[in-house]
């Protein structure tokens, strides 16, 4: 037994050494799995890996150079003082769900409550520029399908996938954040508070499967949308234009058989584009309403219904009684809609406690934001 723990370790070890090697990628690392690498690497020169395992020789000099260097201490060190846990495809804990998708993360960096990764989620991805109709109909939809003991999966950028998080945050559901960028780095900027709210607020969690210190690199988020498809049940797209990206998610959860789902959107609108086109190509399935969703699973989930005396005791929970600072901003909300500028002159907050407070009435539903950063009552 002490022997086959030792190997499960030295393989974790491996893997994640690979993973964090530049120019080491997802096929790489699989003929690395497919030779069993992990109980010899250390006798293996550069002959061997490009031999035995098929590698080229510069990855392999440069993985050889990697375990050269590794200090496996103070790596492990590192995460625990930024509270990220690691987990890999051999872990038990590997959701089962990701496991079956065609390109399953080797590794995952987690930030937050890890159980939600083993409850019913559903992702909700969009435009980054959203009408009043779309971020509606998202935070309606992201906060009934959190009620009802859903997580939303989304991923942390600005428009539609904020306003999902926000949305959901408050409900038993949670939420999931899928970066990508690595863990500790947050894109864009302006989402250091609803970061925060997730990683650390105990109802949601960060995931990323991009090592530390890796550059910003605009082709590594839509591998980020894989991940959010293949965390999934279904995921359904609010507001789409015909190149959004947001397609690529549903296309990636349409291949791996997932359900997908569209809300449509006027003809006139281009942020509607997308998701009209999905549903007209079949890719996905007209909604309206959370129910809609619900109903493709019934028998499957159990999830309780709208209106029962767990929701009545969660709506009760979302009266949460405010600090001093967010009592003052909602009294001023309350008389009209202001800009976060004209906000910061009436209150003289410094920029950082009001854009605190101001996330946190979001979180607490007591207001939304529009575009232009207007803020009013809900």
């Amino acid at each position: 037994m002490l022997n086959d723990n030792f190997n499960e370790e030295m393989r974790r070890e491996v893997l994640i050494t690979l993973h964090e090697t530049p120019g080491v990628g997802w096929h790489t690392i699989q003929k690395a799995a497919s030779y069993g690498a992990w109980s010899c690497y250390e006798r293996f020169t550069e002959e061997a890996w490009c031999s035995s395992v098929g590698l080229k020789p510069e990855q392999a000099k440069k993985i050889i150079e990697a375990f050269r260097q590794l200090d496996k201490n103070t790596r492990r060190e590192r995460f625990e003082k930024l509270g990220i846990k690691v987990m890999t495809f051999f872990d038990p804990g590997y959701p089962t769900l990701l496991a079956h998708t065609p390109q399953p993360p080797w590794v995952l960096y987690l930030i937050g409550h890890i159980d939600l990764l083993y409850r019913p989620t559903m992702a909700i991805v969009g435009t980054r520029g959203p009408t009043s109709y779309g971020r509606r109909a998202a935070a309606d939809m992201a906060g009934q399908l959190s009620r009802r003991g859903l997580t939303v999966v989304s991923g942390l950028a600005r428009g539609i996938d904020s306003i999902a998080h926000v949305g959901a945050l408050p409900s038993p559901g949670g939420t999931i954040a899928v970066l990508g960028t690595p863990i500790d780095k947050v894109y864009p900027a302006e989402n250091r508070s609803l970061y925060r709210e997730i990683g650390y607020g105990g109802n949601g969690l960060i995931v990323s499967e991009v090592p530390l210190g890796t550059p910003f690199h605009p082709g590594l988020f839509p591998l980020r949308n894989r991940i959010i498809a293949g965390l999934s049940l279904g995921t359904i797209v609010i507001e789409a234009a015909e190149r959004s990206g947001s397609l690529i998610t549903a296309d990636q959860a349409f291949d791996m058989s997932r359900e997908v789902f569209a809300l449509p959107g006027p003809i006139s609108s281009p942020k509607s584009g997308g998701t009209n086109m999905l549903i007209r190509t079949g890719t996905a399935k007209l909604i309206s309403s959370v129910e809609h969703v619900l109903e493709e699973y019934e028998g499957r989930l159990p999830l309780p219904h709208e209106g029962s005396a767990g929701d009545r005791e969660q709506d009760a929970r979302e009266d949460i009684t405010l600090s001093k600072d967010e009592a003052f901003i909602y009294t001023l909300l309350k008389d009209k809609p202001l800009s976060s500028d004209e906000l910061h002159e009436l209150t003289s907050f410094p920029f950082g406690l009001l854009h605190a407070t101001l996330i946190n009435l979001t979180v607490k539903r007591k207001i939304e934001q529009h575009p232009g950063s207007i803020y009013s009552v809900r």
